[in-house]
């Protein structure tokens, strides 16, 4: 990898110093300490090894149909070891997996197979998304499951719960009991909830029928609703495994639970909600394994980046990122974070809740319960001896006062808000009893973001823009050169099976970031007037939201709809 200059001397040195100091291979410590990525350890050790490297990019990570390669090494197995068969050839299975040196797993295999082993070498986020995909089982698992209840009994609920609490959903259980029944259909509901890639799941009970959606990329759709006479009985059984009262039906009740589903931990959120025809039940998927904290793959343009991670690369100031609840801006301060964290940078986060947990920076939570608010726990961090402070939210005067305090003696701060722009952030704060003068000396960098769904690349059709799409595209997109309107081409969304005929798969971020240069501090310093401060970020290279949209639509990643519907034109 250094002759390869993915890294360098230096940051081999601290690599192997991680190493000792934290048992792991070397290059897990490269990739820990964000020097590069997986991709780039799995081709170096494919280079170093003689092994070939397999990814979905060169069509190698993909497993050959018609061989019944699920047949000769089952998904239990697959997803145990993380491997994944490719093809077989004169008895000959070719198997990617991340340790192909790893000689025990090489003899299992070929226990299972009765097959010699030939090693690819694939990385892990690789290998679990076409195991997914390899092994995904049929259609709707809730129509499956509405007869439940009608078979022989098989497993107990004790066989279900893991030793550490955790619902395993990979264990279904067969019973003749209408509970039996409701564990069956909450497992169902998760399962496809989980491989339909939704956020939220939606159960809730009207006069004379059931609803249950999905919120997938940000928008609800309509699934198979379960039985009126069961939804009671599955809510109690949600409540029971998020630790709530049964027997309360008046009141709001929040709590959690985590699942273990196909080598993946998700916590569920679940809230509960009285209502006219009965309780209402939202649950929230959070899945760890999906997110990926990668800064160069959120969305930010080049110029962006750059100005982002400027700001955060300085010692001390005050970054704020902007935008609506769900709008994604806890996964950007996180894999800015993870930009930037190093062996010799103490971070510590204060969050309601800490959604995402990761390694090497401290983070904790706020119980305004017991006292714990974000300004208290602000206060206490500065007693840490912390180099870099994200606080996940501001919410009131004291803790814009406590961040600005922490800016002023040496810290780094970054914090949200929620404000429409990122610029409206300033008068915000100013209204929360922040001089002008201190904010202007402080403020590093301003940002927000909003989540455009991606057209599906299997079905996304292109079309030639019309006049008036085009002249809005001049007038908004503030590109120099503007590009030839006679060679566009945008997309629209179609439908297929892979998106689920949404049009769909994934959302991208889009992002404006304001780098506070010297003419931007003079106009806070003076009156914060928006309007001429929009036009000292503009003489300086930046752009708005509306801007970095068209961006997006002009490289095929979203259609000029959902660009318009999530952007609002600057005033």
């Amino acid at each position: 990898m250094v002759e390869a200059g993915w890294i360098n001397e230096e940051q081999l040195a601290k690599a192997l110093k991680f190493q000792q100091q934290n048992p792991c291979l070397l290059g897990e410590a490269v990739v820990k300490l964000n020097f590069s990525s997986e991709e780039k350890v799995a081709m170096g050790l494919s280079k170093q090894l003689g092994i070939p490297y397999a990814s979905r990019e060169n069509q190698i990570l993909n497993p050959e149909k018609g061989q019944k390669l699920e047949k000769i090494l089952p998904e239990s197995f697959a997803r145990e070891h993380i491997a994944i068969p490719l093809f077989v050839e004169n008895n000959v299975l070719a198997a990617a997996m991340t340790d192909p040196a790893n000689i025990l797993l090489i003899d299992n295999i070929k226990l299972v197979t009765g097959m010699e082993v030939q090693p690819f070498i694939a990385t892990k986020a690789q290998i679990l998304k076409v195991i997914d995909s390899f092994y995904q089982g049929a259609a709707d698992l809730i129509d499956t499951v509405m007869d439940a209840g009608k078979g022989s009994t098989g497993t107990s609920e004790d066989d279900v719960i893991t030793a550490d609490g955790r619902l395993d959903l990979d264990k279904v259980i067969i019973g003749e009991s209408k509970g039996a029944q409701s564990i069956k259909l909450v497992n169902a509901i998760l399962k496809q909830a989980i491989s339909e890639r939704s956020s939220d799941i939606h159960l809730e009970k009207f006069d004379e029928k059931v609803s249950l959606r999905f919120r997938i990329d940000g928008v609800l759709y309509e699934r198979s609703a379960p039985p009126g006479d069961l939804v009671d009985s599955l809510i109690s059984r949600v409540k029971i495994l998020s630790k709530l009262d049964v027997s309360e039906r008046r009141l709001p009740q929040d709590g959690t639970f985590s699942i273990k589903y196909q080598n993946r931990v998700i916590e569920v959120r679940v809230s509960v909600c009285p209502t006219v025809f009965g309780e209402k039940m939202v649950q929230r998927l959070l899945d760890k394994g999906a997110v990926e904290l990668n800064i160069d793959k959120l969305g930010f343009e080049p110029r962006q980046r750059a100005d982002f991670l400027k700001a955060a690369s300085a010692p001390h100031g005050l970054i704020f990122l902007t935008g609506p609840t769900g709008s994604g801006k806890t996964s950007t301060l996180g894999a800015v974070l993870n930009a930037i964290k190093s062996p010799e940078l103490n971070i510590m986060t204060l969050e309601d809740p800490v959604e995402i947990k990761m390694e090497g920076i401290s983070q904790v939570e706020v119980k305004p319960q017991i006292g714990l608010t974000f300004a208290t726990g602000l206060r206490a961090f500065l007693r840490q001896d912390p180099d870099v402070i994200l606080v996940g939210e501001v919410r009131d005067d004291e803790t814009a006062e406590a961040c600005l305090k922490a800016a002023m003696t040496g810290h780094l701060v970054l914090s949200t808000l929620h404000t429409n722009t990122a610029l409206e952030a300033i008068p915000r704060l100013i209204d929360m009893g922040i001089e002008n003068y201190l904010l202007a000396g402080t403020l590093l960098c301003l940002a927000a973001q909003r989540l455009v769904r991606q057209l599906c690349p299997e079905c996304k059709q292109p079309y030639r823009p019309p006049q008036d799409e085009i002249d809005q595209m001049t007038a908004e997109c503030q590109i120099s050169p503007l590009p030839d309107p006679a060679k566009l081409t945008f997309y629209k969304p179609k439908g297929c099976p892979k998106c689920l005929n949404t049009g769909y798969a994934g959302r991208k971020a889009i992002y404006e970031v304001y780098f506070n240069t010297e003419e931007m501090k003079r106009i806070i310093f003076k009156d914060a007037d928006i309007h001429r401060l929009r036009e000292a970020a503009a003489k300086g290279g930046a752009w708005g939201l509306r801007a970095s949209g068209w961006r997006k639509v002009i490289a095929g990643v979203t259609s000029v709809d959902e660009m318009l519907s999530v952007t609002i034109t600057e005033q």
